[in-house]
């Protein structure tokens, strides 16, 4: 092994820590993004319209994220964490020439989604491929901590910026922080597995040789993960006010830090003690915290759920990413990651008009009950019918 090659035994080596940072600054310029509905009120648009505009990021990202998995397999994830990172910009500077909520912004953002479905996936196997095989968990937590911590300060920085200089200021800073990632990404080096000759990942045809019933359950878990964090979050503002509960906004605070906690101290527990066992535990800690979280009235009881619901995000998704990696395979990582995101993501955008719906009908807590009862429902189904992988045994 070679001076290289070597620095691989330890977890924060250079190119790690290079790579991570390129995460974070991408991931901080896509977060202030969170506030372009704002920018786009302003002409004056329909709510459905505002809608599309910023999903169609959304589905594009989770379109493109299985086609470039297998590419970032054969061909290392640095050139595509490049390209993914330069379409994005090369688009924002465009945004300052929107005067409408029309065809444009939906163009750009539909653009936009494509380079952030290809440069997220590829920079979090870039980063990946720099940490020692033994602690995978690991870095895959220390990279969703990045990714909270940019996710937190991100709109932060936008709002601050809209408020003193305008959007046109909030564009600019964002063009900066992509700038930023792309002279990370850049100083980082290819990966070992991608310099030796042969290397050939099973890719997309691994999957025909899974049985249908296997797939079903496993990518079932990442789909109804997706669906109960979307209810647990996104209707928390509205079950907080509906109780009397003015300010929610210290639950994700809260909620955060737990995860960044935890996925600082613990996230490598499934390295030591098995993937499904953790995700087990993951998703009964967050199954029974939404059942308490249902019979919420105090802002402390509110709190204290939110910490324990960090405390589960943070496990459950080292554990569950790194149990598709280990099923699919190693030489098959950047299709796992992309796997696991648009699945995730998948349920993210089904979960909120579903749980709506449950809510419309049983109210919040009923909401919430039922949330809890589908994960565990489906973590039973899991543990008893997903395959172990080499950690399990």
């Amino acid at each position: 092994m070679n001076g290289r090659d070597a620095s691989l035994g330890t977890f924060w080596n250079r190119d790690f820590i290079i790579a991570l940072f390129g995460y974070t600054f991408l991931y901080l310029s896509v977060s202030m993004f969170f506030l372009l509905p704002l920018f786009l009120g302003g002409f004056g648009p329909s709510k459905g319209r505002v809608g599309l505009i910023m999903g169609i990021h959304s589905v594009l990202a989770i379109l493109v994220r299985p086609v470039f998995g297998r590419l970032i397999d054969v061909r290392g994830g640095r050139r595509f964490a490049l390209a993914g990172v330069a379409v994005l910009a090369a688009t924002v500077p465009l945004f300052h020439l929107v005067h409408d909520a029309g065809a444009f912004p939906l163009l750009l953002r539909a653009v936009s989604g494509v380079g952030w479905g290809v440069g997220m996936t590829a920079t979090i196997a870039v980063c990946s491929d720099f940490a020692p095989p033994a602690s995978l968990a690991r870095s895959m937590g220390i990279i969703g901590v990045a990714g909270l911590v940019a996710n937190a300060l991100g709109p932060l920085l936008a709002e601050e910026l809209i408020r003193k200089v305008g959007y046109g200021g909030m564009f600019d800073a964002a063009l900066i922080f992509l700038v930023a990632a792309l002279a990370f990404l850049f100083l980082t080096r290819q990966a070992p597995q991608y310099r030796r000759a042969g290397a050939s990942p099973g890719g997309p045809g691994h999957l025909r040789a899974v049985p249908t019933a296997t797939l079903l359950v496993i990518s079932a878990m990442p789909v109804f993960h997706g669906a109960v964090r979307g209810a647990m979050i996104y209707f928390v503002a509205l079950f907080g006010k509906s109780v009397g509960i003015a300010r929610v906004g210290p639950f994700f605070l809260v909620f955060s830090l737990a995860a960044i906690l935890t996925r600082f101290s613990i996230a490598d527990l499934s390295d030591r003690y098995g993937r499904k066992r953790i995700v087990f535990l993951a998703a009964v800690v967050i199954g029974l915290n939404l059942f308490v979280l249902s019979q919420v009235r105090t802002l402390g009881l509110l709190l204290l759920t939110g910490f324990v619901g960090g405390l589960g995000q943070g496990l459950i998704f080292p554990a569950l990413s790194t149990y598709i990696i280990d099923y699919l395979g190693r030489e098959n990582k950047g299709l796992a990651i992309s796997l696991y995101l648009s699945l995730f993501d998948v349920g993210m955008g089904i979960g909120a008009p579903l749980f709506g719906w449950v809510s419309d009908r049983v109210g919040y807590r009923g909401m919430y009950i039922s949330a809890g009862l589908l994960l565990l429902a489906s973590t039973v189904l899991f543990m008893a019918k997903a395959p172990k992988t080499e950690t399990d045994r």
